[in-house]
């Protein structure tokens, strides 16, 4: 995301170009590169963690949702955020967010900073080097981004989910988590929901990279300018967060079934499986998209965020790196 931003040279980089790989007599190479690396990874911690908190009671609340039977609707999440919060306090509302950010921060740094070396990796071999992607590489480079981060930190997820969804009675802190789970339902159940959590992050992160860099390059030749402003591309991320969602959500419901079947009762065995009890006993609409509506408000919000955070904070290590080498 944001490549347009990171920048390693004074020389600005066209809307949506990757960075051409260092050659073999550049005695320096290695250096720009590995400063490209670290700056991806601050961004993109940094990113995921403000978006994440910004929306975690509304992330929480359709967890719930998702791993129970009852009927969704924008009333009823009311209801249950205001319940939560009469009954445990405001901070409630950020239950399990602790877990969240050990997986958002290493998941995100990931995510970002592989998103830019496949960038670059397929702009050397698609031939591309200092150029716009083409849409399959740039769809590519999403979802490969999007699968390094998940297979790296998939038990965190698994940890998360379970936060999110019990009484802070069952599980004090994160720690109590991995070691019940490990003693009661053993180490494969911190795995448990891992094949559909990559098939949805496939589609989701290659759909919201793609849409995110595909709007930034549309706008960069349509306005003339290189980059766009904050709130640009706060829109723009609010659109590749719709769109990655919704293509995906079926396979998010089903996850959280999966991670969750050992404290809500149910035995979830397999993707078509989860996806046959969910119909039946729910039906289709109510319950592979159950609290798809609150992903729409959620969603946008949160990939807007992250997007924006990363690009800008991209454009700050950059600023700051050119101030202190002028000064020498």
């Amino acid at each position: 995301m944001g490549n347009g931003v990171q920048q390693h040279q004074a020389t600005p980089l066209t809307q949506g170009e990757v960075l051409p790989l260092p050659s073999d007599t550049q005695a320096e190479g290695l250096k720009p590169q590995t400063r490209s690396v670290v700056n991806s990874l601050l961004s993109g911690a940094l990113a995921g963690a403000l978006a994440k908190t910004a929306v975690a009671p509304l992330d929480r609340t359709k967890i719930i949702f998702q791993v129970s039977s009852a009927r969704f609707s924008a009333k009823e999440a009311y209801r249950l955020i205001y319940r939560t919060y009469l009954k445990d306090g405001f901070l409630s509302l950020w239950r399990g967010n602790s877990a969240t950010m050990v997986r958002v921060i290493p998941y995100a740094a990931i995510q970002f900073c592989a998103h830019e070396q496949y960038k670059r990796l397929l702009g050397g071999y698609f031939g591309f080097q200092g150029k716009a992607l083409p849409p399959v590489p740039r769809l590519l480079a999403g979802s490969m981004a999007g699968t390094t981060a998940a297979m790296l930190t998939y038990p965190l997820d698994m940890v998360r989910a379970r936060m999110a969804v019990t009484p802070k009675e069952m599980y004090s802190n994160i720690i109590h988590v991995f070691v019940r789970i490990s003693r009661e339902e053993g180490l494969k159940t911190l795995y448990r929901g891992f094949t559909p959590t990559i098939l949805g992050v496939v589609p989701y992160a290659g759909l919201s990279f793609f849409t995110y860099e595909t709007l930034k390059k549309m706008h960069a030749e349509r306005s003339g300018r290189p980059q766009p402003y904050s709130y640009e591309r706060l829109v723009f991320g609010a659109c590749a967060g719709l769109l990655g969602q919704s293509a995906s959500y079926p396979l998010d419901v089903v996850r959280r079934r999966m991670q969750t079947a050992g404290v809500t009762g149910h035995t979830y065995g397999t993707i078509m499986g989860t996806m046959r009890d969910i119909v039946a006993e729910e039906g289709v609409v109510r319950g592979l998209y159950k609290g798809l509506s609150m992903n729409w408000v959620k969603g946008p919000i949160a990939v807007g965020i992250s997007f924006t955070t990363f690009d800008m904070m991209q454009i700050l290590l950059r600023k700051l790196y050119q101030l202190r080498y002028n000064n020498r």
